[in-house]
């Protein structure tokens, strides 16, 4: 380009206009450079950019993905919790029925155990009042001899005389008594 310009005299040169040669080789490498860039950096460029874009939309579906799943699980969760508190509140209904039916069963056995005993003892107190009574007729009645040989002054000491009267002393006494 130096030559150029020695070539042609002493021209003077304006400084805001451009030398034209300057602008053909500048505009040749801009050509060359853009043609580099269209052939082989852009399309890296873009391949690049597409699979990022890629990569996060990819990232974006598989974390909706694994967001759905996670809803999913946790509504699977939240019914088993639901599902395993109904199953313990049965399981304690369930309990509470046995225990009132074994409460039952042992109040029953209590009272059966209670008129069994109270049974038991009527009967022994009969027996024993019959005993008593029994015991006090032939004490009576030999009290109620001696008191009325004292009294009349004979004997009675004859067996069947003195059962006679006993047995009506103690009769005229019982149906007094019943009235």
């Amino acid at each position: 380009m130096f030559f150029l310009a020695a070539e042609g005299g002493e021209s003077t040169h304006n400084p805001i206009v451009p030398i034209w040669q300057e602008i053909v080789v500048g505009g040749i490498a801009f050509i060359l450079l853009c043609i580099v860039l269209m052939k082989f950096v852009f399309p890296r460029m873009e391949q690049t950019f597409q699979a990022r874009v890629d990569a996060i939309e990819g990232g974006i579906k598989r974390a909706e993905a694994a967001q759905a799943e996670a809803n999913q699980l946790l509504e699977q969760y939240r019914a088993q919790l639901a599902e395993a508190r109904t199953d313990a509140a049965k399981i304690r209904d369930d309990a509470r029925a046995d225990a009132e039916g074994i409460r039952q069963d042992i109040l029953a056995k209590a009272r059966e155990e209670s008129d069994r005993i109270i049974a038991a003892g009527k009967e022994q107190l009969a027996a024993e009042r019959a005993t008593i009574v029994r015991e006090l007729r032939t004490e009576v009645g030999t009290i109620a001899v001696d008191l009325a040989s004292k009294i009349v002054g004979e004997s009675l000491a004859d067996e069947a005389r003195r059962k006679g009267t006993v047995d009506r002393f103690l009769s005229g006494l019982e149906s007094t008594g019943a009235r």
